[in-house]
């Protein structure tokens, strides 16, 4: 008798879309959110929130040849209601971007986009795991990254950034080591 062999379609369309790679620093990350937003999965809008153009643009910088019409739209609209929260997460990370590409001002747009979800960021942006998402940080903006010393949430040290910066500060507990919350902030993602 023959054994099933489960094929995941998700990894399969990674695997197409990496044909594509052009050899960037974001490519495997960008692959694994298309093949995963493709399949229903993650918070990301249709062309991850960009318009048509940009999208396209992205595109081609990372996958030459990779025909636009041939990815799925998972049919979700941006919400409008929370573009000011957009905005300050954008201008958070640009603050923060290494500023070596045009590629990190994408990624700026799809973390503040994914900020938006409500699971844990890397589910949000249809990563395979948590250690990608760290990846992506350090690598587009290691000023912002390098802060999160004590390996906090990503969403939750974004949000918590945000708040120093414009002096909200909503934790009651002096120290994060002896607030109830800790595990919230702290605890494992998977």
């Amino acid at each position: 008798m023959l054994d099933k062999v489960t094929i995941d379609p998700v990894r399969l369309e990674y695997e197409r879309i990496m044909e594509f790679a052009a050899g960037g620093g974001n490519d495997d990350t960008l692959a694994c959110m298309l093949a995963s937003w493709q399949e229903g999965r993650g918070a990301m809008p249709d062309n991850f929130g960009f318009n048509a153009d940009t999208f396209v643009e992205l595109l081609a910088a990372h996958f030459p040849g990779l025909n636009s019409d041939s990815l799925c739209q998972p049919g979700r609209r941006v919400d409008a209601t929370r573009s000011d929260e957009h905005d300050d997460v954008y201008r958070l990370l640009l603050r923060g971007r290494a500023g070596h590409s045009a590629s990190e001002i994408w990624m700026a747009e799809i973390v503040a986009r994914s900020c938006q979800g409500q699971d844990h960021l890397w589910q949000d942006m249809g990563l395979w795991s948590r250690k990608q998402l760290s990846e992506l940080m350090m690598r587009n903006f290691p000023a912002l990254a390098s802060l999160n010393v004590r390996n906090m949430k990503w969403k939750k040290f974004i949000y918590k950034q945000l708040c120093m910066t414009e002096g909200i500060y909503t934790c009651r507990a002096p120290s994060c080591e002896i607030c109830v919350d800790y595990a919230n902030c702290f605890g494992p993602e998977d």
